[in-house]
């Protein structure tokens, strides 16, 4: 009788407690939170909110990992050859995650079996920017004129095979133009390049073309994500002007696969907790980051659709990076 209490009461526990100790008290030991780019990156700034909230939160060291190089695929790789058991896990982008995988060759990782997605953090618009000199007033201005003069016009990027690259090659893609593509190391650096009009626009991180609107050099026609961004409402997307391009900043937490579904759940309550609050959303809000906080199911479907919406784009502009 008191083998079959005994079972009963195993019985009982599970139903009652259904995740393993280590899930339920995550973290018991550091984490280490590897960002696949250099300090001061978007992705860094947010991993460091995240960090200091969970700290505060745990009293356990959160540190954050910069491994920049390799358009994200370094830091990436970091987080994917981990060891799968909640002390290590990573910010990361659409780059590495998703995109890398058409413009690199190999990848020293597969997004799609070597990495836990966890959620979705933010989402960041790109502002479709040009220089004043430029006579146009809106997306249908900026068309017509590409499309009177093709390849007669230049626009910067942050890098080849760089979102800024993509979100213009789909905008000639969707209007049936053409423009020359001149790279920069970084977003200030191709900013600088319209300001000056050594190439005549773009579509860059909007948080890096705003503080310039108001000297009257340069326009934002359009922003790039789905929606209105709640920072600018007064700035139309460009599937309202007609162009049907989404290309979102977005980033997100990832894990090594094979983590253990309730360690991936416990991080996944505890950041949407922590990007949620009020004291991050603010912080973020200046940066013109909108928190997301998806589910993990939600986060890998963001991800695979990232691949299929830039593979045509890809294609038809034959971009490579190796």
């Amino acid at each position: 009788m008191r083998a079959i209490a005994a079972l009963f009461a195993l019985l009982f526990a599970a139903l009652f407690d259904p995740l393993p100790a280590s899930a339920q008290d995550w973290p018991t030991r550091p984490v280490k939170i590897v960002v696949p780019f250099g300090p001061g990156s978007t992705p860094d700034v947010v991993a460091r909110l995240i960090a200091d909230h969970l700290q505060k939160k745990f009293g356990q060291p959160f540190t954050i990992d910069n491994k920049p190089g390799a358009s994200g695929n370094i830091g990436t790789d970091a987080v994917a050859k981990a060891a799968p058991d909640g002390t290590t896990i990573g910010v990361s982008i659409g780059g590495p995650l998703a995109i890398n995988t058409l413009l690199f060759s190999k990848l020293p990782y597969d997004p799609k079996t070597d990495i836990a997605p966890i959620t979705q953090l933010v989402t960041q618009p790109s502002a479709l920017t040009v220089n004043s000199a430029v006579m146009v007033n809106d997306v249908k201005d900026l068309i017509a004129l590409l499309k009177r003069d093709p390849g007669k016009f230049n626009y910067g990027s942050i890098g080849n095979g760089s979102l800024s690259h993509l979100a213009m090659e789909a905008i000639a893609l969707a209007a049936g133009t053409q423009m020359v593509h001149i790279p920069y190391a970084a977003s200030p650096a191709a900013m600088t390049a319209i300001i000056r009009g050594d190439v005549q626009m773009g579509c860059l991180p909007a948080i890096s073309v705003t503080p310039h609107v108001a000297s009257g050099g340069v326009k934002i026609l359009a922003l790039s994500t789905a929606k209105r961004s709640p920072y600018l409402p007064q700035i139309p997307t460009l599937k309202e002007a007609g162009i049907d391009v989404d290309a979102d900043a977005w980033m997100g937490m990832i894990a090594p696969a094979h983590t253990p579904e309730g360690i991936v759940a416990k991080i996944q309550r505890e950041v949407v907790e922590a990007i949620g609050t009020d004291a991050v959303r603010e912080k973020l809000s200046a940066q013109l980051m909108e928190p997301v906080g998806s589910s993990p199911a939600d986060f890998r479907t963001r991800i695979d659709s990232e691949i299929g919406r830039w593979a045509p784009v890809i294609k038809a502009a034959n971009i490579k990076v190796n």
